[in-house]
């Protein structure tokens, strides 16, 4: 009779729903990609798994303000996920997890192309606002702390995008790995514009660098900790994680363009290019 009374977010240890607390807490962080809080997904999880249910039913379930309940239904409901029926009291419904995605997706979609359409027109107004930093100081030093893998890929896209004189990778297999599916190899397969990559790619995974020219790519020696990757942009720029890709956890990375580090972290690979191995065809 216990059981019925508690919900899976319920974590007691003598609650046999105790097992799937693993498996809700990744569907919460996998969800929360898609833009939903923490009790949002609470709500959408219950929903999809109990089915219909009143607000009160999802209060006393899992263990909400009244208040806050309305309100997380409410922005479910606007997210197009939840729908309610017009009957008294209200039942409330969670759409199926596949098209749910599907619509929130889309979602994303459209406002970012919207973000794109106004592009233009926000660059117009903000030229029609005048500068009164009469005095910049473009030549200080300068750093940027990324947080995600979306930061970080937009910010590498913008250095692979305008690099001039040579680009220089130093990354572990699975910092490769990651970097391959997420096409940022793509740009030098073509290029004539100078880049050199050093990883500590097996012969599995040599497949990553089938499309490039093979002398611009070294093995790494394997005593090389496998938390160490960076990269440059013509010795001007500088980009290196502080947690790599291999981490289970939120990555992060450091952008900057102080001649120091970049110039200490050019030494080292120029140190480890040329202890290195080139990758036989």
């Amino acid at each position: 009779m216990k059981e019925q009374t508690i919900s899976i977010f319920d974590t007691e240890s003598g609650s046999s729903l105790v097992v799937y607390k693993s498996h809700l807490e990744q569907i919460q962080q996998q969800l929360s990609k898609y833009g939903l809080t923490g009790n949002q997904s609470k709500v959408y999880i219950y929903l999809g798994k109990y089915g219909a249910q009143t607000a009160p039913n999802v209060c006393k379930a899992l263990k909400l303000p009244r208040t806050e309940t309305y309100h997380l239904l409410s922005a479910l409901q606007n997210k197009g996920i939840v729908s309610a029926t017009f009957q008294h009291p209200i039942q409330f419904t969670a759409l199926p997890l596949e098209k749910a995605i599907w619509i929130l997706v889309n979602s994303e979609k459209e406002r970012v192309k919207s973000l794109e359409n106004m592009e233009s027109e926000l660059s117009q107004l903000w030229k029609n606002i005048p500068t009164f930093d009469s005095e910049p100081k473009d030549d200080e030093n300068k750093f940027q702390m990324l947080k995600g893998s979306n930061q970080i890929s937009s910010k590498i896209t913008e250095m692979t995008d305008g690099y001039q004189d040579e680009f220089l990778l130093l990354g572990s297999e699975k910092d490769l790995i990651k970097l391959y599916h997420s096409d940022f190899l793509e740009p030098f397969e073509k290029t004539k514009r100078k880049f050199r990559i050093l990883s500590s790619c097996s012969e599995k995974t040599l497949y990553i660098f089938d499309n490039l020219e093979r002398k611009n790519v070294k093995s790494l020696n394997k005593e090389i900790q496998d938390n160490l990757c960076f990269v440059l942009k013509d010795n001007s720029e500088l980009l290196f994680f502080i947690q790599n890709a291999t981490h289970t956890n939120e990555t992060f990375a450091m952008w900057t363009d102080s001649p120091v580090l970049v110039y200490s972290m050019k030494l080292l690979f120029e140190s480890v290019w040329n202890s290195s191995k080139n990758i036989h065809l």
